[in-house]
């Protein structure tokens, strides 16, 4: 005789009912959308189902609250991927589906994607490090925006004259941490590696080293404005600055970039010298893998995590109709020491 097999449904119920903790009846309740049910054994049937992977009834799956655009620069930079997913992350636990758009040389201009978001019907727009961290550009795009009814939040990159909720890191608070360090290291001619001189955050990472110049060395900000030099975000970008500072005779480099820094790092080496013995090298974000660099690198550490969640926050706020503060969120960075920076020569 063959066993008798017991009905898979039947097995399924049990096994569920035994995760939640609730009878078979109330499984079977939850399942079929009977009323009677309280919310919370409603919610430890429906959690019992996603441990036991068994799928959601289509009646039962949590519906999208919407679509949020995230508007960002090329993904060649990691610490951009970072910034997304935990924005996604963010979204997706508050039932948001994201929606990335990536501006790439030559593609779409940010003004497209935003069309293109607004399109399809976006709750509301994340940019990261777009035209509003530019201070040449026209910052009028924004309030057509408002104007349409999109909410937005803008992440690095503050323009007093878009009323929204900014998000950035606290830049020249990062460039007195950099050169703080290595001025105790014992150097005394550290130069600056960063971007195009018309966006926001390099203005202010000038500020801030210009400063510690100042309080650590002594020298006038003409002095130490000399040892600047604007170059791309990129590995060629920091290889060139890099090279035109050690021209200059600098001992230590900080970059406005981890990207930035690993090309830093590559120019010294060209040079025939050793990085950190005869040249230190202070990145900037602490990007994914940078501690596993040939040195691990000295970096100044983005709160990625902390700004990604407050410019979802802050947009959620608007969407829920209570605008957050039409002002700027600042996060403090952090210095994380590893391997490229040592003591500077000797005094001679």
């Amino acid at each position: 005789m063959r066993p008798v097999q017991s009905n898979p449904v039947t097995a399924r119920l049990a096994d569920i009912a035994a995760q939640a903790g609730v009878s078979e009846a109330t499984v079977s309740r939850v399942l079929n959308g009977k009323p009677g049910v309280a919310a919370g054994t409603r919610e430890s049937v429906l959690a019992a189902l996603d441990v036991l992977g068994y799928e959601r009834p289509v009646r039962l799956r949590r519906r999208s609250a919407g679509l949020v655009g995230l508007i960002t620069p090329e993904l060649e930079n990691p610490i951009f991927p970072a910034l997304a997913q935990v924005i996604g992350q963010s979204l997706t636990r508050q039932g948001y589906t994201p929606v990335l758009a990536t501006q790439t040389p030559g593609g779409s201009t940010e003004d497209e994607l935003t069309e293109m978001l607004v399109d399809r019907g976006v709750s509301g727009i994340i940019f990261v490090s777009g035209l509003h961290a530019d201070t040449t550009a026209d910052m009028d795009r924004y309030e057509q925006l408002r104007a349409q009814g999109v909410p937005y939040v803008l992440v690095d990159g503050f323009s007093p004259k878009v009323q929204a909720p900014f998000i950035s890191p606290d830049d020249r608070a990062a460039m007195r941490l950099a050169v703080t360090h290595l001025a105790a290291l014992g150097h005394t001619r550290i130069g600056l590696a960063v971007g195009p001189k018309r966006f926001v955050p390099v203005l202010r990472k000038i500020e801030g080293f210009t400063a510690a110049m100042e309080d650590s060395l002594g020298l006038t900000p003409v002095e130490a404005e000399a040892l600047v030099q604007h170059s791309l975000y990129t590995l060629e970008g920091g290889q060139a600055a890099t090279t035109a500072l050690i021209a200059a005779g600098c001992t230590a480099v900080v970059c406005a970039s981890d990207m930035m820094a690993l090309g830093a790092i590559r120019a010294a080496r060209q040079a025939g010298l050793d990085v950190p013995k005869d040249i230190s090298v202070v990145g900037f974000d602490d990007s994914p893998l940078i501690a596993f660099t040939d040195p691990p690198l000295t970096t100044i550490r983005k709160p990625v995590t902390a700004m990604g969640q407050a410019a979802v926050r802050a947009l959620l706020e608007e969407i829920g109709g209570t605008p957050a503060p039409h002002s700027e969120f600042v996060f403090m960075p952090e210095l994380v020491v590893r391997g490229s920076t040592a003591s500077g020569p000797a005094p001679k």
